[in-house]
């Protein structure tokens, strides 16, 4: 599929496919480390071109669980799987291969500062692909193209700006063409402007890439632009206690907790 260059932060809002299938199954996950039970019993599904949000107060697990979700933390109890795939009991190779369809673009963007921004796209794109060095700048040039950074092929991260770094690090985390995208608080950090901007680029990026998108965020005006479903994590009871489109969970509130995070207590 051809992908279009973001050129503007004029992307609208665009319901996922019909079909919905189930591309990520949790059940009754419990994070944790060592003896201490951060959240349990956590059940949720992620359907195809579904922009997910896990949210909630500071402390919560949500970047907790994004951990779990990719392998960085390993799973005390629960299951998690990749379409048909068990992400949880896979070996190595397994756990390989169910990555490999993974793209993530981390709170702080986790670009290398020695490399400029092309070659820190080419990494993935070197080791997982037979692209020789004039191809992977090729590819490099295109995916920062698609996020409005043609022409900073050359640029150091330290020479950009935060916005433009996040975008950077978009341009990575798409290098492979995911089916399933990962952000960790996207728009922290950023100014109102610049969140708008990112929030646009996700959404183009599931539109274009036809990728299933899970997003941690607090941010309000983010979770209510893009969010098609989500999960509210409850740091107090330290369970997820609600599940939802966030317009409808503000519409009909399934207990305080959640009425007070979505209005910021303004009801």
């Amino acid at each position: 599929m051809a992908l279009k260059p973001a050129s503007s932060p004029a992307v609208q809002p665009s319901a996922p496919p019909a079909d919905g299938a189930p591309m990520i199954t949790v059940r009754d996950l419990v994070l944790a480390y060592g003896d201490y039970v951060v959240m349990g019993g956590i059940d949720f599904t992620v359907r195809r071109g579904d922009v997910f949000i896990i949210m909630g107060g500071s402390g919560s697990g949500k970047s907790t669980l994004l951990r779990h979700l990719i392998g960085l933390n390993p799973t005390r109890h629960g299951e998690i799987f990749y379409g048909q795939a068990d992400f949880v009991h896979a070996d190595a190779e397994g756990r390989r291969q169910i990555l490999r369809r993974v793209g993530i673009l981390y709170q702080g963007s986790a670009l290398w500062s020695s490399l400029t921004l092309a070659e820190n796209i080419g990494l993935p794109l070197a080791e997982f692909t037979d692209l020789k060095p004039d191809e992977i700048r090729e590819v490099a040039a295109l995916k920062l193209a698609l996020v409005g950074l043609r022409g900073f092929e050359d640029y150091y991260p330290s020479e950009i700006s935060g916005g433009m770094q996040k975008r950077a690090g978009l341009a990575r985390a798409i290098a492979l063409d995911p089916e399933f995208l990962f952000f960790d608080e996207p728009s922290s950090g950023l100014d109102p402007v610049s969140a708008r901007r990112l929030d646009d680029l996700i959404l183009a990026m599931r539109d274009n890439l036809g990728a299933t998108v899970i997003v941690v965020s607090h941010d309000l005006a983010s979770i209510f632009a893009i969010g098609s479903n989500s999960i509210f994590l409850d740091v107090d009871q330290r369970a997820m206690t609600a599940s939802g489109p966030p317009k409808e969970l503000l519409a009909h509130p399934p207990n305080p907790q959640v009425l007070t995070f979505l209005t910021r207590g303004a009801r």
